[in-house]
């Protein structure tokens, strides 16, 4: 199968190298002095420096190149950029079945990937999305990873899982686009909290209580939004929630630390070199939930932090001020 991998970021350089051992993939970059760094040093120096780049796998910053010989599009670009990179797929009128990897909401309308995708790309190109518990550096291991892919087209998600399942890269499949994809996008936010939680010192129950709660969140704005419950006891909620709210590769993660250390957001990101969707999708986050009335003290306390300046402790504080509820309301 022959595969363009669109975003050469971490994820996307990390995909390309794990399918890149059973399938002819190319791998993009909409930037001429990334490609040029790839292809002298066959690493990808600035976002994933720890992994040589097969020989096999193909390297291009020409779009119209690394679509018109594809049967599948995998977009695994920041949400932010999601939009732009449809737009430059549609002008060039090449209509290849799209797979996105991204986790998050676009800040300013706080719409999920697929509503992004439904009003960039013509209705008749099958899409999916694919999400789940999955850190960069193990799948370009080759380390055992199970994901799920949901589709509105049941046929299109079976195929597609089957072409991309391995023995050490397990695909699920799914119907559940909205539940999906909010759960990539909700566990970045609440993994800033674990992280605060974890930097300020309140230890493994704290964090198992943060997570359980964020998990509520999880499941009630996604439910709100049209999301499946069961969706969010599987490899896209709960999985993926636990994976970055203990792990120690999560960006969101390390932002939480930073943050509960002290340190100032820009300098933070700064640092951080990568983009860490949780400060991103915060906002509409927190919007949707206002919308829908759905309660998530979680998010706002981590908005608060990020957006408002208020100190990690005293909103953590405030978390822990709150009246006491049933525990399932």
């Amino acid at each position: 199968m022959k595969i363009a991998v669109l975003g050469a970021g971490a994820w996307g350089t990390a995909l390309a190298i794990n399918l890149s051992a059973r399938h002819c993939v190319t791998l993009w970059t909409k930037f001429p002095e990334h490609l040029s760094e790839m292809v002298t040093h066959r690493v990808n120096v600035s976002f994933f420096p720890d992994f040589h780049l097969p020989e096999s796998l193909l390297l291009t910053a020409s779009l119209v190149e690394a679509l018109e010989t594809s049967d599948l599009v995998v977009l695994v670009v920041p949400v932010a950029g999601l939009r732009e990179t449809l737009q430059s797929i549609a002008k060039t009128g090449i209509k290849v079945p799209i797979i996105w990897g991204c986790k998050g909401f676009e800040s300013q309308a706080a719409k999920l990937p697929h509503q992004i995708v439904a009003e960039e790309l013509a209705g008749d190109i099958p899409c999916g999305v694919i999400s789940g518990p999955s850190f960069a550096q193990e799948v370009a291991q080759g380390l055992p990873t199970a994901l799920t892919l949901a589709s509105n087209d049941a046929a299109f998600a079976q195929e597609m899982a089957g072409q991309l399942h391995s023995a050490k890269l397990r695909i699920y499949t799914s119907h559940d686009v909205v539940g999906v994809e909010t759960g990539g996008a909700v566990k970045n936010v609440i993994t800033i909290a674990a992280g605060i939680s974890d930097g300020l010192g309140f230890g493994h129950n704290a964090r198992a209580a943060l997570i359980t709660r964020g998990l509520l969140e999880m499941t009630r704005l996604g439910l709100g939004l049209g999301g499946k419950a069961e969706t969010f006891m599987g490899l896209a909620g709960v999985g993926d929630l636990i994976l970055t709210c203990t792990g120690d590769l999560s960006r969101n993660r390390r932002v939480g630390l930073m943050l509960a250390a002290g340190g100032a957001l820009p300098e933070i990101l700064n640092k951080l070199g990568h983009v860490a969707e949780g400060v991103h999708t915060a906002r509409a986050v927190l919007h949707l939930s206002r919308k829908l009335n759905v309660s998530m003290p979680l998010t706002e306390s981590v908005c608060n932090i990020l957006h408002a300046g208020m100190p990690a402790r005293e909103a953590v504080e405030q978390l822990l001020n709150r009246e006491p509820k049933a525990e399932i309301y």
